[in-house]
């Protein structure tokens, strides 16, 4: 695409002697494979009609092997169709050039990068509320290392603050050690329910003791209490254990682990010296720092009252210890909508504070499903509404009439296919429906569906007896690959696009379309029973797509089957 610029580029040069940045859109098939509006740009510029513009563009085209065909269309726009041999032999290139793989790059060499995920808090079961930020925090991680850069994956764990101070009250009220013994974080989880709900009956009489009990176990703890300390190791350990086996099931892996009671200490120091300098200051009895000066109304709070730490506390000590261990050019964070303002304000506490801006806030939309009623609502493991291990168990025995003639590993990589799928299928920032029937639809927009795509492939190349790597032949025309050819010539610009944006429901749908284009030239053609040197070129072109569509696949983290 860069060489259809450049020849475009030339020709606009050669014809009005400017220099302008060429755009090129994807436009309708029967016009041609793209649309650029430079004409429409200079056309003003240059005082000329647009069309006129286009058609003295074309005149002074370069003699080139890029492109087709080229025609000016409606007020001035310039369709482009490109020749077959070009795209085979861009590819061609691409494929042989980079040992690594396909559309690889290098933009992020000699740089570091964080990737913080999942982050749950601890002592709860792992929720459906923390899989958007495991699914979308591994797949970023994915994409930034194939571009180069060296990431570290953070899990970042709520190991600290007032859920421990209502974890301890609720299991000295509602609990024993046989019965945490018996159900682990799923008995933690049920105690903090049920103070939480004391905490808000409490609070509706005008009473406090309750709260005042969480936050003096919170106090305790920061204080180093022996008993305060024994119940946080023992119920971390409980909910790293249960988080590890869901994180397995989920097939991704961190590299830290350090959660905020590791950062309490040095963030209190943090406060005192930001006291001094003038930064933070008493207001109650709490610590602040006024953001107003920046344009945020709302101070953020690094201290209380009672001295206890907060999220900020931890944070801007987590800040300097990324900043002076690693040095990241950013910090990429995945939370729900909910923390939005809290990252603006935390961003400029950093900046006040004399920390490099690294934060990028990359929040998402929450789950939902429909209840009883048919009425669409959040998705809770709070509520009792479904818990994450209870999805995958779910999703595994749907998996499994997909996979008949498969393994039990086949039917688990179909499951976390419509899983994970599922949570790329639009804008992170929209709220996604859980449709059972929709996910697992392999003729649908759904992950099996592209599952099954590359599997048919992989029948195709074994029943092929390959002896060696396809090659493609110059002597095909390729005339019924343009549509493949010019879908896979997309893929390394949509990896450089999503390294800026990451909007990763872009490679859901691309492959996807991918996989449609797919099944419309195998209405077309039929590879194995093609003469040479079709049957070679063809066999080259699937073993292309294959890889397209496993490399991402692997980005947004699914695995590909066996059998399906």
């Amino acid at each position: 695409m860069n060489e259809v610029r450049d020849v475009l580029s030339r020709a606009v040069q050669a014809a009005y002697d400017e220099s302008v940045d060429i755009e090129l859109t994807r436009t309708d098939p029967q016009f041609g494979d793209f649309a650029c509006n430079v004409a429409l740009q200079l056309a003003k510029k240059v005082g000329q009609n647009p069309r006129a513009v286009a058609e003295k563009i074309l005149d002074s085209l370069p003699t080139n092997d890029l492109i087709d065909s080229v025609a000016v269309a409606g007020p001035g726009f310039i369709n482009i169709r490109l020749t077959n041999t070009s795209l085979v032999r861009a590819l061609s290139d691409h494929v042989t050039n980079d040992p690594r793989g396909f559309a690889s790059n290098d933009i992020g060499k000699g740089s570091t990068i964080i990737c913080e995920f999942p982050s749950p808090n601890m002592a709860k079961p792992f929720s459906v509320g923390h899989i958007r930020s495991a699914l979308q925090g591994w797949a970023l991680y994915k994409l930034m290392e194939r571009c180069g850069y060296k990431v570290i994956r953070d899990n970042h764990i709520g190991d600290y603050g007032t859920p421990f101070g209502k974890w301890v009250v609720g299991f000295l009220r509602y609990s024993s050690k046989d019965k945490l013994q018996q159900d682990g974080v799923y008995e933690l989880a049920r105690v903090y329910i049920a103070i939480t709900a004391d905490m808000k009956h409490e609070k509706q009489q005008g009473v406090t003791k309750t709260a005042d009990e969480v936050q003096d176990w919170l106090v305790k703890l920061e204080h180093g209490d022996k008993e305060a300390k024994a119940y946080s190791k023992q119920f971390n350990q409980i909910s790293l254990d249960h988080m590890h086996h869901v994180m397995d099931r989920l097939r991704i892996e961190t590299d830290e682990e350090l959660g905020e009671s590791h950062y309490v200490k040095r963030g209190q120091e943090l406060v005192d010296e930001l006291l001094k300098k003038g930064i933070a200051k008493h207001s109650e009895g709490a610590v602040i720092v006024p953001l107003d000066d920046v344009g945020i109304d709302t101070p953020i709070m690094l201290r209380k009252a009672n001295g206890a730490a907060l999220y900020a506390t931890t944070d801007l000590a987590t800040i300097e210890y990324r900043q002076k261990h690693w040095n990241p050019s950013k910090v990429f964070i995945h939370t729900g909508q909910e923390q939005v303002f809290y990252f603006e304000q935390l961003k400029a506490l950093a900046k006040k504070a004399g920390y490099k801006d690294t934060i990028v806030h990359l929040w998402h939309g929450i789950v939902d499903q429909l209840n009883d009623e048919g009425e669409r609502e959040k998705m809770s493991s709070r509520k009792g509404v479904v818990l994450l291990e209870e999805l995958l168990d779910t999703a595994q025995a749907k998996a499994v009439e997909l996979t008949k003639d498969g393994t039990a590993n086949d039917a688990d990589a179909v499951a976390l296919g419509a899983i994970k799928f599922l949570d790329f299928k639009a804008d992170r920032k929209t709220g996604i429906l859980f449709d059972w029937e929709s996910i697992f639809n392999v003729h649908g927009f759904s992950g099996p569906a592209v599952q099954y795509a590359i599997v048919r492939i992989q029948s195709i190349l074994q029943k092929a007896d390959l002896h060696g790597a396809p090659k493609p032949n110059k002597e095909y025309d390729w005339s019924e690959e343009h549509a493949l050819l010019l879908e896979l010539a997309q893929f390394p610009g949509l990896i450089m696009e999503l390294h800026d944006t990451y909007e990763l429901q872009k490679l859901a749908h691309y492959v996807y379309g991918l996989a449609q284009e797919l099944n419309r030239y195998y209405e077309k053609v039929r590879v194995l029973e093609s003469d040479e040197p079709a049957r070679q070129a063809r066999l080259w072109l699937l073993t292309l797509v294959s890889e397209v569509m496993s490399t991402s696949l692997d980005i947004l983290g699914i695995p590909v089957p066996e059998k399906m």
